[in-house]
């Protein structure tokens, strides 16, 4: 006869065959159920045969076991753990071959690439950030359940760091907004259906992302003292420089607010033109003219008209890379095992949206 137990894959409860048929037995104490489980043989257990009493029992036992699973979901949600692999590379394949069985997915290289120790890397960091962008945007449900705890630990760690380096916020922002768009969207609508785990822990997510915004929202930049030379000391030709390197718009200005020969410098229409140029094509010039009030161009108002109808070019510091040889994604600093006769040859950079195309089916 079948046991019935907290868990069907458990060994089930103790029975006692007695006259009137088996009868469930309970330990009488805990000191008794560590004696019985030296003595192997022995037991000391009280029999019962009441109707009420059983069914008290049973509810008793409902109230555990619901206990312990919500003790189990709370260390499930809350837990830093993390799947580690030795490789810090996979094979993308997408369909089955005789020598290989099965594909790669999306939550699988997100656990495999190591992305936790990316964030640490201030040339990944962007890098990073929008890819868990896209995956906030379209992606999450598609995550494996360990990748999805593996998405939220990383990006705690993300908060965390900007929360001490105070570095680019808004670029977290962001990420935090359009997350938390997506969760609303799935919880109220059809996220029990596809969400993967309990929509409780989905819930305590998104408290925690509402919670990481009102942080980010408070954050206060501390003012560095430094008695040396600082970006004020600089000549102009070479604070105009720097402003040329930058390739986003909200950077420019940003460090125009510092002071007002910045300013001054991140309102050049040159600056503006040289960043439009860069980023859209001619064509896209023609169809969103913008005039200012004596007839020139606004570049500055350009760049962020275009902005909202066409994609701007990225720039990362280090980005993961594909070799069209091998098949193998992987960060370049630390290599994959290569076959080719010349490996740099095969190689290519991988922008975010291109990891996310790499695994859709």
């Amino acid at each position: 006869m079948p046991f019935l137990g907290q868990d069907w894959r458990s060994p089930g409860w103790r029975w006692v065959k007695t006259e009137d048929g088996w009868k469930r037995c309970e330990p009488f104490s805990p000191a008794l159920e560590d004696g019985n489980n030296q003595l192997n043989d022995i037991s000391h257990t009280v029999i019962i045969t009441g109707d009420d009493e059983d069914e008290e029992i049973y509810g008793t036992e409902d109230c555990e076991f619901a206990a312990k699973k919500r003790k189990k979901d709370h260390f499930r949600n809350n837990t830093d753990s993390q799947c580690f692999y030795r490789e810090k590379w996979i094979y993308v394949h997408k369909e089955s071959t005789r020598e290989r069985h099965g594909y790669c997915t999306l939550g699988e290289a997100f656990n495999r690439l190591d992305f936790s120790s990316a964030i640490q890397d201030i040339r990944r960091f962007n890098y990073v950030v929008k890819l868990l962008q896209l995956i906030a945007k379209s992606q999450l449900t598609s995550l494996s359940g360990a990748a999805q705890k593996n998405y939220f630990n990383i990006l705690d760690k993300i908060v965390r760091k900007v929360m001490e380096d105070q570095y680019n916020p808004r670029l977290i922002k962001d990420l935090l907004q359009d997350l938390s768009s997506t969760l609303c969207i799935l919880i109220r609508g059809v996220g029990k259906s596809v969400l993967v785990g309990n929509i409780n822990i989905w819930i305590c997510r998104l408290e925690t992302i509402l919670l990481w915004q009102q942080q980010l929202k408070n954050l206060q930049m501390n003012k560095q003292v430094n008695n040396g030379l600082t970006l004020s000391d600089l000549p102009l030709h070479m604070l105009n420089n720097i402003l040329y390197r930058f390739s986003d718009g909200w950077d420019i200005i940003t460090l125009g607010q510092v002071t007002p020969t910045l300013y001054m410098l991140s309102e050049d229409r040159q600056l503006w033109k040289k960043l439009c140029q860069y980023h859209f094509a001619e064509k896209q010039f023609c169809r969103h003219l913008i005039l200012s009030e004596k007839g020139h161009i606004d570049w500055k108002l350009m760049y962020f008209a275009l902005q909202k109808y066409y994609p701007i070019k990225e720039q990362y510091g280090d980005t993961l890379h594909f070799c069209r040889h091998c098949s193998i994604l992987f960060w370049k600093d630390t290599g994959h095992p290569c076959t080719a006769s010349d490996p740099d040859t095969c190689l290519m950079p991988v922008s975010p949206q291109h990891f996310i195309d790499l695994f859709k089916f």
